[in-house]
């Protein structure tokens, strides 16, 4: 069997393996008559403390506010994804009166935009890329990147502080198409919330997601994981109704080669046909920005010298039941994140849970 094949083992059940096990590791008391250092720089390994702001950053990814090399960051280290096995994401955050903000930055060395585009052929046909291993939702070669949160909501999640989404995290049942497993929480009433970052799909935005219990079948595919509702935009196949061929266009210059991953719906054109030859390849993503519930987590991003930078914004409290409320700065709030190398579904995952604290 393939060696790199085998690496790619679906990243929900090595989760369920390896995540049940993890605990916070706390760091060590600091010597007597040592000077005393900042609440933040002496908190436990796994905590992330965000720093009260003045005024919020500009969400452009390009993280240039004075207030963010102040910050103290925090590493976190992911492992067991398809493409790239193991990552290190650093996160650093801050808080103002009514919103907070987060700042991550990873190493990638290629910025996935060829989400299965439609590419043109010799008899002027058309057939979107595809992995030719995909077994059912596990592309690992046509895609794009992503990353994601994961935080309990009202902690209805027992033991998510301590195990993170691997309390989510469920093997394939008999009867369930997929190769990998599902997510979905253990029982009803059991919420999470996911923030779900996808660099081609998304546009100014974090896409803002949740979990229940529902579990896999042919009506819920999707089992446990849900998006927040709606009241328009987002993203949408580029397809006729027969998904033969591309619906949409760019308008007049837009590249030839796929890029940039995606049309967006303000500047989609009708598809004419006869403007292309064979090779020439077309997005397969129309997008807008999401309104409403779902629109709740702004964001701007760019990749540039092999890495990631995000930066996300969010109210402290938005009110709706689909998200995990900052409510009490008292408090701390448990957390997991993952990352998508131009991966569908297998991530690389953390074995330790994280903790978001507020300095006061």
């Amino acid at each position: 069997m393939d060696t790199k094949r085998v690496l790619l083992v679906s990243a929900a059940a090595v989760s369920v393996l390896l995540l049940a096990s993890c605990r916070p590791v706390q760091a060590p008391a600091p010597a007597a008559g040592a000077p005393a250092e900042p609440a933040a720089a002496s908190a436990p390994a796994g905590s992330v403390v965000s720093m009260p702001v003045d005024a919020a950053p500009t969400l452009d990814g390009v993280a240039d506010e004075a207030f963010w090399a102040d910050a103290v960051p925090a590493t976190v280290k992911v492992a067991h994804g398809a493409n790239t096995e193991k990552n290190e994401v650093t996160l650093k955050t801050v808080y103002t009166g009514d919103s907070i903000y987060f700042l991550a930055t990873w190493p990638d060395p290629t910025e996935s935009f060829v989400r299965s585009p439609w590419v043109r052929q010799e008899d002027g046909s058309w057939k979107k890329l595809s992995d030719p291993a995909d077994k059912g939702g596990d592309n690992n070669v046509y895609y794009e990147d992503k990353m994601s949160f994961i935080w309990s909501i009202a902690d209805s999640i027992p033991e998510f502080g301590r195990k993170g989404c691997a309390t989510a995290c469920h093997l394939s049942k008999e009867g369930d198409v997929k190769p990998y497993g599902n997510k979905y929480t253990d029982a009803e009433g059991q919420l999470g919330d996911i923030w779900h970052w996808k660099s081609v799909r998304n546009l100014n935005q974090v896409d803002d997601q949740y979990l229940d219990s529902t579990q896999y079948s042919p009506d819920t595919p999707e089992a446990g994981r849900h998006s927040d509702p709606k009241d328009g935009g987002g993203y949408v196949d580029n397809q006729t109704e027969d998904k033969k061929m591309p619906m949409w266009m760019g308008p007049e210059g837009y590249p030839r080669d796929g890029a940039p991953g995606y049309i967006l719906d303000a500047e989609k054109l009708p598809f004419d046909d006869s403007l292309f030859v064979a090779g020439d390849r077309i997005p397969g993503i129309v997008k807008a920005e999401f309104t409403g519930d779902r629109a709740d987590i702004a964001a701007g991003w760019k990749w540039a010298d092999g890495a990631w930078t995000l930066e996300l914004g969010r109210p402290l409290v938005t009110g709706s039941a689909f998200d995990v409320q900052f409510d009490d700065l008292a408090k701390s709030y448990p957390f997991a994140i993952s990352v998508f190398d131009n991966a569908q579904v297998r991530h690389a995952f953390q074995q330790r849970v994280e903790s978001l604290t507020f300095q006061q």
